[in-house]
């Protein structure tokens, strides 16, 4: 899990795909952080991404370091963390939230990837696979 967060942590930005009614959607993300444990990811509960997040809770993230020529891609069911705890470790992890979320707002959310595959691989043909 520490690879992976660390190869998130390198491309900055990821794409999270989820479904709505059937279609995917896919939008750029920037949180990523390690708690208890876990990777857990953050939005807000009043963007169509949570909801969507609630009713199939099945996600894929993908991110691509054009420095190394290598993409990565995690397959995880993503699991809700009410805790105030976990959610102001994240915002404490990304201080540029400050202003947008709270931990008591009642607006953000953070949640951790269960059962996840992540599968690395390159131009070169290299490929590896964690589970975590």
């Amino acid at each position: 899990m520490q690879e992976v967060y660390e190869f998130l942590k390198k491309c900055n930005v990821y794409y999270l795909a989820t479904v709505d009614g059937g279609k995917p959607r896919v939008r750029p993300f920037g949180t990523y952080h390690l708690y208890g444990g876990r990777l857990y990811i953050q939005t807000g509960k009043s963007k169509d991404v949570s909801k969507q997040l609630l009713a199939n809770p099945n996600v894929e993230i993908s991110a691509f370091d054009g420095e190394s020529g290598a993409w990565i891609r995690i397959a995880a069911t993503v699991v809700d963390d009410p805790r105030v705890e976990a959610i102001q470790s994240m915002l404490d992890a990304f201080p540029m939230l400050e202003g947008r979320y709270a931990a008591d707002d009642g607006n953000t959310q953070v949640l951790w990837l269960k059962d996840a595959t992540a599968t690395i691989e390159s131009f070169s043909g290299e490929k590896k696979v964690v589970n975590f």
